[in-house]
């Protein structure tokens, strides 16, 4: 059982408060080095060293952001966001050893914001965690609702539906609808669609997102080859028609 301070109760992020960070990793040397640094640039943080501990921390103090490691003594750090994306959209980032390209893309597939492979310099990781905290703030800010013609996007319940009826996507395909929608009419270009959904694009290459495409266009239309809202226009990126 984890024992919560009763001088910390639990926290939202606002612009007038420090960002609250979950840390979950069962290795302490990374663990107490994280928290530390973590701590020393004025973050309030908590660090949970398997799954059942981060899941109490995560209800008990509803945190800005949490730092994720995959292999975790009583389960799966993939599994765990999972679990929690189904709840909340908290930013996560993966922080693991397990650095291989099926590891990393099931990790973003999954949910998760940023993947970052151990071992990791500390300014970079810090940077990466003020730029998603940043993003997420930003994305708040701007939630609403787009409708086009039959087609109802909301970004705050994060559903989509068409001529009332709802339409399951994924956390990436969401995010890559939302952008096309909020551009409808207008080039987005590849760099930009890349940019806008996964943090590195060393991790994700165009091919990544071909695949998010085409089944984006298989749930709206039923066919992936013979779109017609989402026009691919060669060389540059692509455009939502109407």
């Amino acid at each position: 059982m984890v024992m919560l301070s009763p001088s910390a109760p639990p926290r939202g992020n606002t612009a007038t408060e420090t960002a609250h960070i979950l840390v979950v990793d069962d290795e302490a040397s990374y663990r107490d080095a994280l928290v530390a640094g973590l701590t020393a640039e004025g973050f309030s943080v908590d660090a949970a060293v398997n799954v059942a501990e981060a899941l109490e921390y995560f209800e008990a103090r509803q945190p800005d952001l949490i730092l994720l490691d995959i292999m975790l003594p009583d389960g799966n750090g993939v599994d765990l966001c999972r679990e929690i994306r189904e709840r909340s959209g908290v930013p996560i980032i993966f922080v693991s050893a397990k650095s291989g390209e099926i590891d990393i893309v099931l990790g973003l597939e999954m949910g998760a914001t940023d993947y970052v492979p151990k071992p990791y310099r500390l300014r970079e990781l810090i940077a990466r965690i003020r730029a998603v905290l940043r993003r997420s703030s930003e994305q708040a800010e701007q939630d609403e609702i787009i409708t086009i013609g039959g087609m109802v996007i909301d970004s705050a319940k994060r559903t989509y539906e068409v001529n009332g009826i709802p339409i399951e996507l994924t956390r990436k395909e969401f995010e890559l609808l939302w952008l096309l929608l909020s551009n409808a009419g207008t080039v987005v270009t590849r760099e930009q669609c890349i940019d806008a959904l996964w943090w590195d694009k060393d991790l994700n290459d165009s091919r990544t997102l071909d695949t998010h495409i085409k089944r984006l266009r298989q749930k709206l239309e039923g066919d992936a080859e013979a779109s017609t809202h989402i026009v691919t226009v060669r060389g540059v990126g692509f455009r939502f028609d109407a």
